[in-house]
């Protein structure tokens, strides 16, 4: 039997790149010994999953969100700087990364070292430590590409390409390794020899095409199984009804405008609006504005079972975010995007690419597109067979299934 060790970012959403966890339970569930590691608020999801979990005080990740930028004391040029240099202290701190790679080496005084390190792509921490083990990583959710030429960035990310391998510089000499987890080029990146493992097909990344690396393994998904009981709310809509979801994860609840305009939409083309705002604290007068902009058909929700949701969702509004996105293809479900952040561009470009739902702008929004993209897309049966055949495609691929049979080659070459 293998042994793995999974490490993630103490963040619910990084458990997930489209079957993460589900791959950890499978191999407990075979018999291999797995062990998760990562911070103290995503245990109880672990603990619930049946699996070993250790907590470390720091993994690398900057959980805490810095306060926004103040926009108007600052210079486009000054508020791209920032933005870009908070990213990279997001995952590439000197100091929080020495101090997460040291947790994980003390690990081995009571557990011992893994066959194999399983890994959330943006945390330094296990590549480090992968190569200190001398035993192979895998990572996850991200493909292994090509490296990009320096003269394809601008100035100011030129600036932080050069502070990026600064850094790993740094801790490559304090831990006295070469870096072989990582790529070289003008943006450094987990870069494992050994197997990235994406939960998509590879048309999925056909931008991409000719940069995708060998060592890159395509394994699709299968959809999740919802467990009863369903909440009363969802069975109290009649089953013909189709559902509208429309999210904006975790991070961006505060444009309440945007909710409205897109549970309006949705209503217009004959569905139920799910909306759903996530956790984050709003002001209860802006709640019950909300609550006065939405359609009467809507549901106001903080969270759901997107495995319960899903089966009856004819389309979703939301914002890119991978998880979102690949539990969206596994269903057919035809999708707009609206996307926040450089990730879920890349997927909102995706999702257009492969012709399965449309790549909306802030401003498209704001000049009523969500309502006629939402028409078009309902009334379009090529998206619609297209949708279907994509999720046909993921599916086949195998999904978990085949992804440890991935891990377990990489195990065994040892």
């Amino acid at each position: 039997m293998a042994s793995f060790w999974f490490v993630s970012a103490p963040l619910l959403s990084h458990l997930d790149w489209g079957g993460f966890l589900r791959t950890a339970v499978q191999l407990h569930k075979d018999g291999h010994e797995v062990l998760w590691i990562s911070g103290e608020p995503v245990r109880a999801v672990l603990e619930a999953n049946g699996i070993p979990f250790v907590a470390i005080a720091e993994t690398g990740w900057q959980s805490t969100p810095p306060p926004p930028l103040d926009l108007t004391t600052l210079t486009p040029a000054q508020a791209m700087f920032l933005r870009y240099q908070r990213g990279l202290d997001v995952w590439m701190s000197v100091e929080r990364v020495t101090h997460a790679t040291q947790a994980l080496l003390d690990l081995t005084l009571d557990h011992p070292k893994p066959d194999v390190i399983v890994t959330d792509p943006y945390l330094t921490t296990t590549a480090l430590v992968a190569e200190i083990f001398a035993v192979p990583l895998v990572v996850v959710g991200y493909p292994a590409l090509a490296k990009p030429n320096d003269e394809v960035l601008y100035p100011i990310q030129q600036i932080q390409s050069d502070e990026s391998r600064t850094r790993l510089q740094q801790l490559f000499r304090h831990f006295g390794i070469q870096g072989m987890n990582f790529s070289d080029g003008a943006t450094p990146s987990l870069l494992s020899p050994s197997l990235h493992l994406n939960y998509f097909t590879k048309e999925w990344y056909w931008a991409e095409q000719l940069a995708l690396l060998d060592q890159n393994v395509f394994v699709g998904g299968t959809p999740e199984r919802a467990t009863p009981p369903n909440p009363a709310w969802l069975d109290a809509i009649p089953n013909d009804m189709p559902l509208g979801f429309i999210t904006l994860g975790l991070s961006y609840t505060g444009e309440l405008g945007f909710f409205a305009w897109a549970a309006h939409a949705v209503a217009r083309a004959g569905m139920i609006p799910i909306v759903v705002i996530g956790n984050q604290p709003i002001a209860l007068d802006k709640k019950q504005e909300l609550v006065r902009a939405l359609p009467k058909t809507a549901r106001l929700l903080n969270g759901v079972n997107l495995a319960q949701v899903l089966p009856r969702t004819q389309l979703a509004i939301h914002h890119g975010g991978l998880g979102v996105t690949h539990a969206l293809l596994l269903r057919g479900i035809l999708q707009m995007v609206v996307p926040h952040s450089t990730e879920q561009r890349l997927h909102a470009k995706r999702v257009a690419t492969a012709k399965v739902g449309l790549n909306l702008s802030a401003i498209d929004v704001r000049r009523g597109k969500l309502a006629e993209g939402t028409l078009a897309l309902v009334q379009d049966q090529r998206v619609q067979q297209t949708a279907q055949a994509f999720a046909e495609s993921m599916i086949d691929a195998g999904g978990v299934a085949t992804a440890t049979q991935h891990l377990l080659r990489i195990a065994d070459a040892r």
